[in-house]
């Protein structure tokens, strides 16, 4: 049966659907994407910067166009269990990681946050992570309302490149 429907398809997003490359457990180790991400190829890893006990790297699945999140290396799920210095750099980071994004993309805005547990949203709920979303005036627009679709208009690589190249700049 067909209809007057045109639709746009993301096969790609299927594999974040069905919790492909999701760890299951506390303990992941080399089933987390956040533990292995440091140390792929950039091309693969998406790593913007790194510190000293976390890093920023840009999501696979973004909401907005420069949609990062900054991650401790240590494997911890809950925000209460951080260590003092996890807690300081995750902060600072997600401050410098707001400057870049404005820098950039000239962000009008952020949304911030984690979700913490599964039941709360976590997609990756054994590995805290901090999203940093930038928003423009009019970045909702007809298509996530009407075709349930976000048009991203620059590849992750090339993101992550104006992103790392301004980190450092």
């Amino acid at each position: 049966m067909t209809d007057a429907w045109e639709r746009l398809y993301t096969p790609h997003r299927m594999a974040y659907l069905t919790g492909e490359g999701k760890p299951t457990h506390q303990g992941a180790g080399q089933e987390c994407p956040f533990c292995i991400a440091p140390d792929l190829p950039i091309d693969e890893g998406l790593v913007v910067t790194r510190g000293k006990v976390s890093y920023v790297v840009l999501n696979l699945y973004p909401y907005n166009s420069g949609h990062l999140m900054v991650c401790p290396y240590r494997h911890v799920a809950d925000y209460t269990d951080l260590h003092q210095d996890e807690v300081t750099e995750i902060a600072s980071l997600t401050q410098q990681s707001m400057r870049v994004l404005r820098a950039v993309s000239g962000a009008h805005g952020f949304n911030l946050g984690m979700n913490q547990g599964s039941v709360s949203g976590a997609g990756i709920a054994g590995h805290l992570h901090q999203h940093v979303v930038p928003r423009w005036g009019g970045d909702t627009n007809f298509m996530p309302i009407v075709a349930g679709t976000k048009v991203i208009p620059q590849l992750l690589a090339q993101t992550r490149s104006l992103l790392a190249d301004a980190w450092s700049a």
